[in-house]
This record gives structure tokens, sequence and C-alpha cells, in this order.
């Protein structure tokens, strides 16, 4: 009897270190063996929400990955993480192991998309640029008014135009156009309120929303950041001083899809409600995404005596203190003259 319980206990051992055994060659094979040779291309494994262990490692063989799904799912059970995996996109270089693979599923480190702000864009090319992203899931149409995108962002009370920061947004593939859009104006209004706390005390702005119009303007008016706060100087001191602003992007704004390309007088003469050649003060909204630089320079303007300035044709502006300073700059830059 002794013996016979002693035999037993034997097999019983050598069958728990077979299964150890067979265990351990499960987890060190999916551990080391690459799920692509070195000769495939990278792909792309995308993981729906709700995908359960099975689909997701019928997907794994439906992208090419070269796994074994009944060791997989043993590998799965053994290191515990079988309903652990996150839903997303993961890329998979040639070479990476399966144990690789599985430890960022867990981590949930998903490819990170991205898409650019561009400041000076209008609210229309922004809302283009979202539905244009192959990554980004829309809910609304690229149509949809812009008070309507608003309202459902939660802020039916304030106009869409330049209430978005410029900057690069990270996101994970199917992300809505909504939440960037949250997020973008979410930075925007912090911005804002930071440089308005840090504004000079001086300026002709009586609050942070006229701050953002003037800083749209401005981003309109040069892209050269040693420029940004010598334009707001000139508007500044041209907004103290009682004078219009005279500043052909809010004219252009204000024309919309009738503006063509160029403009001409008759279109410096003819009212609206952006048309600073023929009103006083800042135009009722902005007219384009003011960057953050843009935003600064609005509030804290370069001090000075500038009143005027016109392009040179490189990117680049002449500044001058006089009408007749000014003239001179548009015969010589504008028309072509040379005064000597």
């Amino acid at each position: 009897m002794k013996y016979r319980l002693i035999l037993i206990g034997l097999m019983l051992a050598g069958l728990l270190l077979g299964a150890i055994s067979a265990a351990w060659l499960t987890y060190e094979r999916v551990e080391s063996q690459p799920l692509l040779s070195a000769e495939d291309a990278p792909v792309v494994l995308e993981i729906p929400a709700g995908t359960g262990v099975a689909g997701i490692i019928d997907k794994m063989v439906a992208t090419g990955l070269d796994v074994q799904p009944t060791l997989l799912r043993v590998y799965l059970r053994l290191r515990g993480v079988d309903q652990r995996l996150q839903a997303g996109e993961y890329a998979v270089q040639p070479g990476e192991t399966a144990g690789v693979l599985i430890a960022r599923m867990v981590a949930g480190s998903v490819i990170q998309h991205r898409i650019t702000i561009v400041e000076g864009w209008r609210f229309e090319e922004l809302m283009a640029a979202l539905h244009a992203h192959p990554a980004v899931k829309t809910e609304l149409p690229e149509d949809t008014a812009p008070e309507v995108v608003m309202a459902a962002l939660g802020r039916p009370e304030i106009n869409a135009e330049g209430r978005f920061l410029p900057e690069t947004y990270l996101f994970v593939g199917g992300t809505s156009e909504l939440t960037i859009l949250k997020r973008a104006l979410n930075a925007l209004e912090a911005e804002l309120a930071s440089a308005w706390e840090n504004r000079a005390s001086d300026i002709p702005l009586r609050s942070a929303e006229e701050a953002l119009v003037l800083a749209s303007i401005i981003e309109k008016e040069t892209a050269l950041p040693e420029e940004r706060r010598a334009i707001a100087g000139v508007f500044t001191r041209r907004l103290q001083q009682g004078m219009r602003l005279q500043t052909d992007p809010t004219v252009i704004y204000g024309m919309g899809e009738a503006y063509t390309g160029r403009l001409r007088r008759k279109d410096l003469t003819t009212d609206t409600p952006w048309n600073t050649y023929t009103r006083h003060g800042l135009p009722p909204t902005p007219i384009a995404l003011p960057g953050a630089a843009s935003i600064r320079a609005a509030v804290n303007p370069a001090e000075g005596d500038t009143l005027y300035f016109v392009a040179r044709g490189d990117g680049s502006h002449v500044f001058s203190v006089t009408y007749e300073q000014h003239n001179a700059a548009i015969r010589r830059y504008i028309l072509g003259e040379d005064d000597e």
C-alpha cells in the first residue's frame, strides 16, 4: 500500500511537472516568436470597443499576425490579462513579439494621431480639416451651422469664429470632432484668461472678448513673430486716438464669398459690420483663429508712436509715424515708385 501511494505521488508529480513545462514552453514561445517577419511591412491592429478575447485573437489573425489562437489564449490566462486588453489602434512592427504587443494592449498604448489647427484659419476651414482627417469620427455634418456646433459644445452664447486655440492636438483614432473642438475651445479660453490677467494697464480694450477680436486681426496681418507687438501697438494707438483701424483683413471677412482674391476701392467703402474703413472701433467678432502669440501681443502692445504700416511684399512691413511717411512707403512698396 505504501509503495502504491508513492507511485501515485510520483505520477502526479510527473503530470504536474509536465503541465508546468508545457505552460512554460507556451509562455516562452509567445514571448519570443515574432508576429511579423523582418521582411513584412508594419501593420495596424485595430480593436473595436467591446471586443472580447476571442474577437481580439481573431482580429490579430485577420491582420496577418503570426499567432496560434489556442496558445495565445493560454498565455493570456497565465499572465492574468485576458480581461485587461484595451481597445484601440496598435502599430505592430516587424520582429515584435506577442508578449510585447500584449503588454502595450494592457497599458492602452494606442496609436496617437495628430491634427494641427493653423493660426489664421476661419471656423469653416477648421471644420473642413476635422472632417477630412481619416482618424476623426464625425458627429455633425461639415456644413453644420456654427451656432449649432457651439450649442453642441455647451457654449450656445458665443460666436464660433476665433474660439479654438491653434496648436497640434494628439488623439486616439475614433475621437469625435466635438471632443477635439472642446479641447481647443478650453485651451483658447485658458490662454485668453491668462493673457487678460497679465495685460498692460493702459490698453483701450474693455474685455477679454475685445482682446480676442484684436488678436485675430493681428494674426491675419502678419506671420512674423517680431512684428506682432508692433502691429498691436499701431492698432492700440489708433483706438486710443479715435482713428479707424482701416485693416484689409476685416473688410475681406465681411465680404464673405463675394471676395474673389482682390480688394477694390469700392470694397473698402462698402459698409459691413466688419469694415474698419467705414466703422470706428473693433469689428463685432473675431475674423480668424488667433494663436497664443497674437493674443499676448494684443494685450501687451509695443510702445511707440507709429500709426501706419504697409507690406513690403516679402511678408514684412514698414511702419510709419506720419501719414506723409506712410504715403511714401505706399508709393515705394505698393506702386513701385522711387521717390529719388
